[in-house]
């Protein structure tokens, strides 16, 4: 079985499973587009192990944590690296989307297929409005709309509606409350915490066991449902972001190497289960559970720090979103012929590593939505391209989840002290 585990999970089964799909896909669209359900119910079940894998090892960890006395030092610490990793995400987008410049002097006929792909997307566009109802406008976020995003009023209604960041919130209260307590009245409460964890990573393994037939019917599912062409007219865009996107997933694995004092090959084989999972699912709050058991078991990071910075940087740390948002806001500049100054460079960069924060919880059609944001800070029309985004975000999401996950994992190592090696 556990050999089994290791050729499914392979990066070139997934991306072997992944062509054969897209292959079936295309050989037979009426019969693959009934597929997606496949994925639907695999997600579904991934879901289902994040919350209490959240709450157990967030609190679990904050406890060890106060026992050690290093839970001050390492908030600080935190905040200083995953402000690093974002801008740094954004600079290195930008620059390699003005060194590609992907949707720069594009033939005619990609142009034709871009302008067909709007066009046919016009009529579905619209929105029915009642001619006797006031429409009432959109009203700005205010600080309590923030608030109210992040503090859970019922935690048992936000875990019964999967409000991760919520969920997230009260695990660090409850965690910092729990770590005031003596010991002796915390070790029942610990070791259920445990149990709930090491359950959680069982589920996990079970769940993973048919991820090639999964990947296959997912992939086919999306072609089916898009077809080739948006990936044809769109292929300077894609091929810039997977670029780009190759370029960050090194340097993170690097710097991974670098921390843990292991060889890169040592680094590919402790990553090579939260790659395929993010691929595989497009959600990296299921690779949680993968990555820790890379990070600790593989690489030999503390398994108390590694615990509690997991779940908050895939909540707070969106690498992907952020070099994502850069790369499409720089290509529909190219799109409308937009000359950009230093100064627009800047705030782009800026505006993106907020709205990558911001983007905690999000996926698919939330997060390409994310770049009108951009686009707004610069002036440049959105809405038109919005559909062409949405019919290559099936090959997109797979890298944005990948360099988010890898990220994250690079960032825990940045945060955490190198392991000991004897």
């Amino acid at each position: 079985m556990l050999h089994f585990q290791r050729w499914a999970l392979h990066p070139a089964t997934v991306m072997a499973c992944v062509l054969a799909g897209g292959t079936l896909g295309w050989a037979a669209p009426g019969f693959s587009a009934r597929l997606g359900v496949v994925g639907l119910v695999y997600v579904d079940l991934l879901k289902m192990i994040v919350l209490p894998f959240i709450i157990s090892a967030v609190i679990f960890s904050l406890q060890n944590l106060y026992q050690d006395g290093g839970a001050a030092k390492i908030f600080k610490r935190v905040i200083l690296v995953f402000t690093a990793f974002s801008v740094a995400a954004a600079l290195i987008a930008a620059l390699g989307s003005l060194l590609i410049r992907p949707g720069h002097d594009l033939p005619e006929n990609a142009r034709a297929a871009l302008g067909k792909i709007v066009s046919a997307d016009a009529n579905r566009s619209n929105t029915e409005m009642s001619l006797y109802k006031v429409e009432e406008g959109a009203r700005p976020a205010s600080l309590q709309d923030v608030v109210a995003s992040l503090i859970p009023s019922n935690i048992f209604a936000s875990l019964a509606n999967g409000e991760t960041l919520k969920a997230l919130v009260f695990a660090l209260l409850f965690g910092f409350a729990v770590g005031q307590v003596p010991s002796r009245l915390s070790v029942g409460l610990n070791q259920a915490l445990e149990t709930i964890y090491k359950a959680c990573q069982t589920l996990t393994r079970w769940v993973n066991l048919p991820v090639p037939l999964i990947l296959i019917c997912m992939s086919a599912s999306q072609v089916a449902l898009t077809g080739l062409q948006p990936l044809k007219a769109m292929a300077g865009f894609v091929a810039a972001f997977l670029f780009i996107a190759v370029v960050l997933l090194a340097l993170a694995m690097s710097l991974i190497g670098r921390r843990a004092g292991v060889p890169f090959k040592a680094v590919l084989l402790a990553m090579r289960e939260p790659f395929a999972l993010s691929v595989a699912t497009n959600n990296s709050a299921t690779c949680m559970p993968a990555m820790v058991a890379g990070l600790v078991d593989q690489l030999n990071f503390a398994r108390s720090r590694v615990e509690l910075l997991v779940p908050l940087s895939i909540s707070l740390l969106r690498v992907g979103a952020v070099a994502y948002l850069v790369c499409g806001t720089l290509f529909i500049a190219a799109l409308y012929e937009r000359v950009l100054t230093p100064a627009d460079l800047l705030l782009l960069v800026l505006v993106s590593v907020l709205a990558g924060f911001a983007s905690a919880g999000m996926a698919g059609i939330l997060t390409i939505s994310l770049i009108g944001t951009t686009c707004g800070y610069l002036g440049i029309p959105f809405e038109a391209a919005f559909v062409l985004f949405v019919a290559v975000d099936p090959v997109c999401a797979m890298a944005r989840t990948a360099l988010t996950v890898i990220g994250s994992c690079a960032a825990v190592a940045s945060v955490c002290p190198p392991p000991v090696r004897l």
